[in-house]
């Protein structure tokens, strides 16, 4: 299966944007598997820097998790403060805490406008981002989570045969 639609403006995007190797993740914020995933993929990025350019789409599975879609919803609203990858981290290393209250903590811990956040997550736009993240996903072959593409085309294995992958292949 491969990537639909491809990697865009609309995308959250970490590393560098001229890369040869994009890999895309599609998570869910409280799925365990991404949640150990999480710390293998901050490894590779630090490792790959400048040589991986790194794109998260929102993937919740709302029905086994229900705080799934409200902390992409959160992570899309800090986003709107410029700081998408600050509450995305933030949330996975506090997974096991997470519920709708504490999304409030973590905007104020990495130092949201809490006002402005308030107003933000009730944006039908944002949901709509979600959404489309979600639909993308589907259309791609995504059928749980984490799911992985590289370079558009579908990865089937875990965030450490990914880490392994590129060390292989980027060095």
């Amino acid at each position: 299966m491969s990537l639909k639609p491809s990697v865009n403006k609309t995308d959250h995007a970490q590393g560098n944007d001229n890369a040869d190797l994009t890999i895309v993740e599609y998570g869910d914020y409280q799925c365990p598997y991404c949640g150990a995933a999480y710390p293998v993929l901050k490894e590779l990025m630090k490792e790959f820097k400048g040589q991986v350019n790194f794109v998260f789409r929102n993937f919740p599975l709302s029905e086994m998790h229900p705080y799934a879609r409200p902390a992409a919803i959160a992570a899309e609203a800090a986003d709107l403060q410029g700081k998408f990858w600050e509450m995305h981290d933030v949330i996975y290393e506090n997974q096991q805490s997470l519920n709708e209250s504490f999304l409030f903590q973590l905007a104020e811990k990495i130092g949201l406008n809490l006002s402005q956040f308030k107003e933000d997550i009730q944006k039908p736009e944002l949901e709509k981002k979600v959404d489309s993240d979600f639909e993308s996903g589907i259309i791609s072959g995504v059928n749980g989570t984490p799911s992985f593409f590289i370079n558009g085309n579908k990865f089937n294995g875990g965030a450490e045969d990914l880490l392994e992958l590129v060390r292989e292949n980027v060095n």
